[in-house]
């Protein structure tokens, strides 16, 4: 994946850092044509999101649960979070959101780093295989039971981007971590400069390369 230049998106500087020590190319996986590849732009761009869409969603990784953790947990896909926490400029007080959290990966890094942490899925399968390290909610991310401003930070690991709501639960001064572990081969992927173009309103952000992935940290100025 090519990093964006150092630039304005919709008025908005993310500035390029050096790629991470531990940078490699992901092995091809999920290109263009990839199913969900169509789905992560409609939701960002178009709510294209529906009562059916997150039934089917939420029945998919149901069934891919079990046998997630072992596939999906290892230090080279981990390294964007850990890169993004160093270097990213976040504050680690206040209440975290780890949101799509699946069967933990995040939530695992973030624990013991984040004065306090809330796991969030659609997914009740991949809730029960997350390890009980912070209270676990189920809920569907473009309507999340929880208060405008909630959250001090959200982490977002190869998740679906529901921007309006996003921006409802984070607080105006909180971070916002978007990570794309397989980088442009992650079937769920944006690149930095489309998180920023989909988001509402004005946003400050870094960018760097890690693993074989990147991270993007935003935050309301």
């Amino acid at each position: 994946m090519a990093a964006p230049a150092p630039g304005g998106y919709n008025g908005i500087v993310l500035r390029e850092l050096p790629d991470a020590d531990d940078v490699a190319d992901p092995e091809p996986f999920a290109g263009e044509d990839h199913p969900m590849r169509q789905v992560t732009r409609q939701v960002a761009f178009e709510a294209g999101w529906s009562s059916g869409r997150a039934v089917k969603v939420s029945e998919l990784f149901d069934s891919l649960a079990d046998d997630w953790s072992a596939d999906h947990v290892d230090d080279v896909k981990a390294a964007p979070v850990r890169d993004a926490l160093i270097r990213g400029g976040v504050d680690p007080r206040g209440l975290w959101a780890d949101l799509g959290s699946g069967t933990g990966a995040g939530t695992r890094i973030l624990h013991g780093r984040v004065e306090r942490l809330v796991a969030i899925d659609l997914s009740a399968r991949m809730l029960a295989n997350a390890p009980d390290l912070v209270p676990r909610v189920r809920a569907d991310a473009s309507v999340l039971p929880f208060e405008s401003n909630t959250f001090d930070a959200v982490l977002q690991v190869n998740m679906l981007l529901f921007p309006a709501e996003l921006d409802r639960i984070l607080k105006p001064d909180g971070y916002f971590i978007w990570v794309n572990s397989l980088g442009d081969q992650t079937p769920i992927h944006l690149p930095p400069a489309d998180v920023v173009a989909a988001l509402p309103g004005s946003w400050s952000g870094v960018t760097a390369r890690s693993g074989t992935g990147f991270w993007v940290v935003l935050r309301k100025p």
